[in-house]
């Protein structure tokens, strides 16, 4: 009766939280990389160099860097609903804005101020899957949602090249001007849709019966407790925890490589042929296609057996040796089945990572760790991009950038299968 109770409260909750998680993580990740299909023009029509677009990429990092963690901590206080829909507003009108930079500095301007209204957004998905999901199912709950970042690459690389080619020119703007204006509005209506109707915690959820909303209570403070091991953690904890700052190593070397394949994706495709702009769409499409089929199997896989260092691990290793591979082969179609087991690998562990981080501890200190966590591994969101543009300028390929990209990945895989965490979670 008890597995019978478990079963259909869980499925209920996901399929009631995921979708709407799932649309606010597609326009999040389609806001952070279409500049990668807008570049194939803007950097023309603006005047941006390869390493000026690099840095233009990368200093959006900063922004959210800067606010990662005062953010998280606003969402444990004033709540998700109300946090999340504020992010998802005013990331959208900076993502509108973007269509009218006019040469660097505000391209610069406009990037900096999007990691600004973004802060907060991934660490805060994480925070709220943890007043719903025990532990047993997160890492599925969260692969539910995380893949949307890899299908917004596949849907998203022939939605952004449509848009820029049939836009063109239409009430004198440019193509990739009408992608920024039609793939950020939406991310504003999400918002007033999540104040509206996001339910903020178990108790509050009218859709569940009452032996649901008891059953589920019970068995997250139980966890709770175990996790705690009867002693609440504290703010400061978080940040003397070894664990916290191995995760953060860990990911932000892998964004070195996530970052830096998924924003230059489009150009380093266009570099292997004569390709129109819908085409290279489709071609980028296939690497992260592969990413969401990986991050299901591989998220089951894990819940499985009870495991997340090793499997997120091998997802690395078999990316970082893809790219290394895809730098020294001439063969640009064998270069490009490279990049596609690349795309897999790195992407299939961004659920597995999720999973982990929101599980060191509970309450505020909670809070602080997993924005703790993202806030330090942004800084492979700044190297990544802005190196594959110094690279490109000074040698005239993505050869050397690709290695290094898969070395920061062999670095993380190290890492991850060397990680020391809490029993439960090894």
């Amino acid at each position: 009766m008890n597995n019978t109770l478990e079963a259909i409260t869980m499925r209920k909750i996901y399929w009631r939280l995921i979708p709407f998680l799932f649309a606010a993580m597609f326009f999040n990740y389609l806001d952070r990389i279409n500049i990668g299909f807008a570049a194939l023009h803007m950097n023309k029509d603006i005047g941006l160099s390869p390493s000026v677009f690099g840095f233009g990429a990368s200093v959006f990092f900063v922004g959210y860097m800067l606010l990662e963690v005062p953010s998280n901590m606003m969402l444990h206080k004033l709540g998700a609903r109300r946090w999340i829909a504020r992010i998802l507003v005013t990331w959208g009108f900076v993502a509108v804005g973007m269509a009218f930079a006019v040469g660097p500095n505000s391209f610069y301007s406009l990037r900096f101020l999007l990691g600004v209204a973004e802060a907060g957004f991934l660490p805060g998905l994480a925070m709220y899957v943890t007043y719903w999901f025990p532990q047993a199912y997160r890492a599925r709950a969260v692969a539910g949602y995380i893949i949307a970042g890899q299908v917004s690459a596949v849907i998203g690389a022939p939605i952004s090249t449509t848009l820029m080619t049939l836009g063109d020119g239409m009430g004198g703007l440019h193509g990739w001007q009408w992608m920024f204006i039609l793939e950020g509005v939406p991310t504003i209506l999400l918002g007033l849709y999540c104040l509206k109707t996001l339910t903020e915690r178990p108790a509050a959820a009218t859709w569940l019966t009452q032996e649901q909303r008891d059953w589920l209570e019970a068995r997250l403070e139980s966890e709770r407790v175990q996790t705690e091991g009867g002693r609440a953690f504290s703010h400061f904890q978080a940040f003397r925890d070894g664990r916290v700052w191995a995760l953060a190593i860990l990911f932000g070397c892998a964004l070195v490589g996530i970052y830096g394949l998924l924003i230059w994706l489009p150009q380093i495709v266009k570099s292997m042929g004569h390709f129109s702009d819908m085409e290279i769409g489709l071609l980028s499409a296939v690497p992260p296609l592969l990413g969401v089929i990986g991050s299901i199997l591989i998220g089951r896989s894990s819940d499985k057996h009870g495991d997340r260092k090793k499997h997120l691990a091998c997802v690395y290793i078999l990316a970082g040796v893809s790219l290394g591979l895809s730098a020294i082969t001439p063969n640009p179609v064998i270069a490009y089945i490279l990049l596609c087991f690349a795309g897999l690998g790195v992407n299939s562990g961004n659920a597995l990572f999720w999973s982990l981080n929101a599980s060191l501890m509970t309450g505020a200190a909670a809070a602080v760790a997993i924005a703790l966590v993202n806030t330090i591994a942004q800084f492979g969101g700044l190297i990544g991009p802005w190196m594959i543009g110094l690279v490109k300028d000074a040698t005239g390929s993505y050869s050397m950038a690709l290695m290094t990209l898969g070395v920061f990945l062999l670095i993380s895989a190290t890492i991850s299968w060397n990680l020391r965490t809490d029993r439960k979670l090894d």
